[in-house]
């Protein structure tokens, strides 16, 4: 063999090592890069549904849940509250919620998919401040006329016991109703709405 086929043969070789090696670098240095760009598991649970059990929430009793950072709401409401509904039509601002602020299968008279249960984000339309739930017919601090629901303390806004928004007040449309479904009697699935 001569001098000169060991010099080629050491040459491919050489190359052919050192083309592997930095192939090698060149995936071990972009995998962590495009890691960085994928969400965190945390953040992946952030957004996850959330499941919740309803066995215990009596009629006109509301239990609070987080769900992606925010407050959502379920009420289980009673058979006066849902029969005070639509008495309040003439008074609220979008009363057959046309603005999309639900999923179409809430688009009517209670905004929910249990008449029963209201699933709503706790966070008013108008600057992002908690309303507050009060149920009682004719609270002495909300007037005569009021048939329960929620009342903003920030600005003044009230809510019916369906979270649509009264006339006059400074909240533009009616609280937020989430993707939701009924995985039994006693568990709600907040934020997820397979086969709705």
């Amino acid at each position: 063999m001569s001098k000169n086929e060991v010099d080629r043969s050491k040459r491919r070789f050489l190359i052919a090592a050192s083309s592997a090696a930095g192939g090698v670098a060149a995936v071990g240095a972009v995998i962590p890069f495009v890691m960085s760009m994928m969400p965190s598991e945390r953040a992946k649970a952030a957004g996850a549904p959330v499941e919740v059990d309803i066995s215990k929430v009596e009629p006109g009793m509301i239990l609070n849940v987080e769900w992606q950072g925010k407050p959502v709401w379920v009420v289980h409401r009673t058979k006066e509250m849902l029969a005070s509904l639509p008495k309040l039509d003439g008074g609220l601002a979008d009363p057959k919620s046309e603005t999309e602020q639900q999923p179409e299968y809430c688009k009517n008279d209670t905004r929910s998919r249990k008449p029963e249960y209201l699933v709503a984000v706790g966070i008013c339309t108008h600057l992002g401040c908690s309303p507050t739930y009060i149920p009682e017919v004719g609270a002495a601090s909300m007037g005569a006329d009021w048939q329960g629901g929620f009342f903003c303390p920030c600005h003044g806004s009230r809510f019916d016991l369906a979270a649509r928004v009264y006339k006059g007040v400074p909240a533009p449309t009616n609280l937020v109703i989430p993707k939701h479904m009924y995985l039994s009697d006693a568990r709600l699935l907040i934020g997820e709405d397979k086969g709705a």
